[in-house]
Order: structure tokens, then sequence, then C-alpha cells
């Protein structure tokens, strides 16, 4: 076969199988597609627009602005200005025994006016204003500022400084009031916003949210369960409400820890719970009540409960019992442990100080706990707590 003749027989045959793919392919179409493989689907949920996770509707337009909740609390939250009159002596030597024994006690006396500002919460359309009993302890004169422009000076209803709340009145009608939320109900990263009077610049506000709850064992006051926030809080605020997000008061600013006296993000509000309770007790009786059992106690802690045996317990352990008090009178004795007051788990010092102070004076408490070892029960009956300066003697 001549190299002509093979050139033709494969343009023939070449030719003739390309005729032949085309065929098929015209007549097949799907010959040469790729095998169909299943598709992972991932089906993503999308919260309706203008809707919030908790389900709540949004404006659509910007951020969720809190001025309604402030518009509806904080013409209820006054300035609070103080002025206490001091005798001081001239003489800088007068506690000198070497310059006392020339000069004698026949030195000038000289009285000026100490000055001190806060903030406080108006509770009632009679005119009564919740504050902290630091911001108005030993003043001689008091002068409260509503929002409105109006100012009255205010009389000391009653205070009390086991938990640093007072109660103040003033004359004015009429007046805004605030509304009392239920500070039991906060969760840890609720949002809540401070309103007061910082450095005496004017009503102020500040945001921040709720960062722990039940706080104690802070130093601050004898009856501590503390809100803490990171709202800022600074001098004046003392006495001011901590809102929540629809404006409702749940808790009254109180102190700040910090260094400098500036806010570094840590805040202690009291209760509204715990604040209502004292208010309505001064309203009524011009003095908090409580119940008093006349027992010292600590915490069982982990080393404590093994030498009693009682690994994992929670309670108290009696430390000491007053002569003639109530808890002398049930039989407690020092040594026992408490478990339980009126069916309710006692876990700390703080857990058995707030359940007896709410057992009105006069009612039987029924306590259990163990002695010598020996589950046992007491029924105790509580008494009025001697106020703070008889149980310090």
């Amino acid at each position: 076969m001549t190299a002509a003749r093979f050139v033709r027989f494969l343009l023939l045959y070449g030719l003739a199988g390309a005729g032949l793919a085309a065929l098929i392919l015209w007549l097949f179409p799907g010959t040469l597609e790729p095998p169909h493989r299943p598709v992972n689907v991932v089906e993503v949920r999308e919260a309706p627009a203008g809707a919030s996770q908790d389900g709540r509707m949004v404006r659509e337009e910007g951020p969720v602005s809190y001025a309604d909740a402030v518009d509806a609390a904080a013409p209820a939250v006054v300035n609070i200005f103080t002025a206490k009159r001091v005798v001081r002596r001239d003489n800088p030597f007068e506690d000198d025994p070497f310059f006392r024994r020339f000069f004698g006690d026949q030195q000038r006396e000289r009285e000026r006016t100490e000055t001190n500002l806060g903030s406080g919460v108006i509770i009632s359309s009679d005119g009564y204003i919740l504050t902290n009993n630091h911001v108005v302890e030993g003043a001689d004169e008091i002068q409260v500022a509503l929002q409105d422009g109006r100012s009255s000076q205010a009389t000391v209803v009653g205070t009390d400084p086991e938990t640093d709340l007072a109660v103040l009145h003033v004359r004015l009608e009429p007046l805004p009031v605030i509304t009392l939320g239920r500070s039991d109900e906060l969760r840890v990263g609720d949002v809540v916003l401070a309103i007061g009077n910082p450095f005496g610049v004017g009503q102020t506000v500040t945001k921040g949210i709720v960062s722990a709850t039940g706080r104690s064992q802070l130093g601050l006051s004898t009856f501590e369960n503390f809100i803490q926030t990171d709202a800022a809080i600074n001098p004046g605020n003392s006495g001011g409400a901590l809102i929540n997000a629809h404006g409702d008061v749940v808790g009254i600013n109180t102190a700040i820890f910090s260094g400098s006296g500036g806010s570094h993000g840590i805040g202690f509000a009291i209760p509204a719970r715990l604040a209502r309770g004292v208010m309505e007790s001064i309203i009524e009786h011009g003095r908090m009540i409580r119940g008093w059992a006349g027992v010292e106690v600590q915490n069982l802690s982990g080393s404590l409960a093994e030498g009693f045996g009682l690994d994992g317990a929670r309670g108290v352990i009696v430390a000491g019992v007053m002569r003639d008090g109530p808890a002398a009178a049930a039989g407690l004795e020092p040594g026992d442990v408490i478990f339980r007051i009126n069916g309710q788990q006692v876990g700390d010092v703080q857990d058995l100080l707030h359940l007896i102070t709410e057992i009105h004076p006069g009612e039987e408490a029924r306590i259990e706990g163990l002695s010598s070892g020996e589950e046992r029960d007491w029924n105790l009956r509580v008494v009025e707590r001697p106020a703070a300066r008889l149980l310090n003697r």
C-alpha cells in the first residue's frame, strides 16, 4: 500500500467515525453529562425583618432607644443637696498637751458648713422620697430639686443605717412618681440605666447591664443583697434610680468599687424589693422593724463541714448566742448547725439574716438542724431587732 492510499484510508475511516459519534450525541444528548450527585442543602432560618431574638419587635430605622424608659422615670428622680453645720476650733494645736498648758481651753470656735449632694426617687404622690442614708445622715438642711425646676425643703421621715436607706418627705403638688419594678426577676445581662446627679453636673443617664445579683459580704451594710452593674455610677448618684428597659426602678444606686473615686464599671444598687420593705416600715412606724433571733453564726465552710461529718451540706454554724435572747431561750447552743428556717434553706449568714428579719416580732420560727451530731428542731419566738448602735455596744 502506497503512502497516498494509506492517507486516503485514514481520512475515510476518520470521517466515518466522527460522523457516527455526532449521530450518537444527537440521538442521546445526556451521554457525556457527569453522573448526578445529590447536593447537601443547609436550611437557614432567618428572623423576620424588624424582630429581635427574643421575639419583640424593634424599629428598623436604627438601634434600639431607651428614651421612652428615661422619659417615664427621670421626672421622678430628684437631686438632693444637704448642709451640715460643723463647729471647729481655730487653734491647730488644740490636741497638743504642750500648747494646752499655755492656752488652756479658751480657744475661739468657728462654725462652718459642710455640703453634700446625692439623688433620690419619688415613690409616692404624697411626697415620699427614697434615698441612701449616707446622703442625708447628720444633715441640718436638706434641699430637693426636681427635674422640672421646682425645689423644696425636705424632712427626714426615718432612716435605716443597716441597709443604708432613708425616707424623706416634701410638700409639693403635683409630683411625678416612679414605678417600682420586680428586682427579683432581674437576670444577669439585662439592660439597666442609672439616673442621678453625678458630681452635681445635673441629671445624667448612663447605660449598662446587670453584672451580677445577690452580691454580699462587701462590708457596705449589715444587710447586703446588691445588684451589681457596669452602668457608670459616680459620687452624686447615690440614692438615684437604677431602672430597667421599661422605666421601672429595680434598684437604688448606693456604692461603687473604685480606688480613685470614679466609676470603674463596678457599681452596686439595693434591690427594689428590699428597699420597698424598708420604705413601707419607715412610713408606717417611723423606723425599720425587723425580727431578731439573738444568735451569731458563721458559714459552714468545706473544712468545717468535713469536721462535722457533713460533706456537701449547706448551712450555718452557731458561733454564739446572746444572753437572755430568743436563741438562748429556744435552746440553741454554740456548735449547733442550722439548715432551714420555716422550711427555707439557709445557705449562708446572709440567708439567715434575711429569713429572720422577715419574720414579724412575736411570731415563732421553726429551725431545723443538728445538735451534737443528731437532727433537732427548735421553736424560736422572734423579737424586734435592737437598733444597730445597741448591738454594737
